[in-house]
């Protein structure tokens, strides 16, 4: 049994081993169809497009992406063609939101914004978003929710988020398809309509939010700040965005070691019960430190403005600083 697998996925490889495969490990963005046209499996993440033109005609039979997104799946394809995938949903939704929590410290700290005063508006309520919307009632805020796919009575339309928000934050999958296409959700119009000058918050999908349409509205007073994990044309930037929003970051909202290790054991799961092996044991993420002394401050554990410092004064390391991320964990 061969399996290739992105090499920026930690954690992984005990447990790969444990299964007897020949192992292929290689940087997502270069695995092709040379390097596939013999596998059994393919894991990957984003980086990895996974249609006909990488799997055609090839032995793959199951892929995985140890990622809460799969528009890098070409799902229709794939039940065409009988191979078997699988995504995973909420594995770091934890990490997503501890993001998020760190960014509404800051500007708490930083700009004085006190969350009993703020309203937020969260657009996407799925693993992620919940996960937000908890965060921000713990912390006193005017919640509104707006996901009109959930049909829940006591979310709101996205007009009245517009209106009413201080804070906007996407958590939405990218769609292009369909009455709630997501593809440039805040686009120009959606900027004009805004009547709060809010902070616009992306960890979703880049395309959610049009960036030259971000940059304007920054420009133009629309927005007061923004932070962007998330961002079109991923690696290559818009340099002038990243050089004016609050806080920009590159792609890592997700990736403290308690998301990825999910992500891991989830995949493992998929694969050993699709090929009906034994599962390894269950991969646990690393430890901090031993000097590490925690003071009961979330931004002790994860500060947003280190991950943004790095990006801001090397744009060009977009990737690296993805797959080269410094420990990072949830809790003690």
């Amino acid at each position: 049994m061969k399996i290739v697998v992105d090499d920026k996925i930690p954690y992984i490889r005990e447990a790969l081993a444990a299964t007897g495969a020949e192992v292929l490990y290689k940087n997502g963005s270069d695995i092709c169809r040379d390097d596939v046209i013999d596998a059994d499996a393919l894991i990957v993440r984003t980086r990895t497009r996974c249609d006909k033109h990488l799997l055609h005609d090839t032995a793959v039979r199951f892929v995985a992406t140890a990622t809460i997104g799969f528009d890098h799946i070409d799902a229709e394809y794939m039940r065409e063609a009988g191979i078997w995938w699988t995504s995973c949903p909420g594995c770091n939704a934890g990490s997503v939101a501890q993001y998020v929590e760190s960014c509404l410290l800051l500007l708490w700290r930083e700009h004085g914004m006190i969350p009993q005063q703020q309203t937020i508006g969260i657009v996407g309520c799925g693993h992620v978003g919940g996960k937000v919307k908890t965060v921000a009632e713990r912390l006193g805020m005017r919640v509104l929710v707006n996901d009109p796919l959930l049909g829940n009575p006591d979310f709101v339309t996205l007009g009245e988020i517009e209106r009413d928000a201080d804070i906007i934050t996407f958590h939405v999958p990218m769609t292009k398809e369909g009455e709630y296409a997501t593809w440039h959700l805040a686009d120009r119009e959606f900027f004009g309509r805004l009547k709060r000058k809010p902070i616009i918050i992306n960890t979703s999908r880049g395309a959610v939010v049009d960036n030259e349409a971000l940059l304007r509205a920054i420009d133009s007073g629309q927005v007061r700040q923004a932070i962007v994990d998330t961002w079109e044309n991923e690696p290559h930037i818009n340099l002038s965005l990243l050089n004016k929003v609050y806080i920009g970051t590159p792609h890592i909202a997700g990736y403290s070691a308690d998301g990825k290790v999910n992500a891991d054991n989830m995949v493992m799961k998929a694969l050993c019960d699709f090929f009906s092996l034994p599962c390894p044991e269950t991969i646990m993420p690393p430890q901090l430190p031993d000097d590490f002394v925690y003071d009961g401050d979330p931004l002790q554990l994860y500060n947003p403005k280190d991950d943004s410092k790095r990006l801001k004064n090397n744009p060009e390391q977009f990737e690296e600083l993805r797959g080269n991320y410094p420990l990072r964990r949830e809790k003690c």
